[in-house]
């Protein structure tokens, strides 16, 4: 039990014997052993082998292992197809979100350049004795003088944004 357990574990984790008996600084000689049923390991060496083969103690001594049948790989292959959709189609969705909140930036920085040359900066006319519009008017100009400088890197930003998250064909 033990032997074949060795070897159906091994196998399924895609190991030779000659990597296992590297893993485990023993020869290739002492693995085929084991496997077939001519030595047993000692306790550290089932402990080492367990390790190796990332499984429980338990497991090479209980029952024995079956190898994955056909009809298992492919069920194990239809749930990976039917996740590999499911990932595809929240990728698009998430391409298509991003997209539209692009665009939506794009407009969002037209209107506020049209409500500013519309306005032609209307602060320059106020009273600034009055510490209130002194403050309103301060700040309406640093955002003006801010928006100006960072919307067209923003715009341009945001056009290549569009371009890289549009419908592929």
């Amino acid at each position: 039990m033990l032997n074949e357990n060795i070897k159906t574990i091994r196998k399924s984790k895609g190991l030779s014997q000659e990597e296992l008996a590297i893993k485990l600084n023993v020869v290739r000689q002492t693995i085929s052993k084991w496997e077939n049923g001519l030595s047993v390991p000692d306790s550290d060496m089932l402990i080492a082998i367990s390790e190796a083969l990332e499984t429980p103690v338990s497991t090479l001594l209980g029952e024995t292992i079956n190898e994955p049948q056909a009809d298992d790989l492919k069920a194990i292959s239809e749930k990976l197809e039917i996740i590999n959709l499911q990932l595809a189609r929240r990728k698009t969705s998430i391409r298509t979100v991003i997209h539209w909140l692009l665009i939506s930036l794009c407009a969002v920085l037209v209107i506020i350049f049209l409500f500013l040359a519309a306005a032609q900066s209307p602060y320059l006319n106020w009273d600034y004795s009055d510490p209130e519009t002194a403050v309103a008017g301060v700040a309406f100009h640093a955002f003006e003088w801010l928006f100006i400088r960072l919307a067209p890197l923003l715009l341009i930003g945001a056009i290549v944004g569009i371009v890289l998250t549009r419908k592929k064909v």
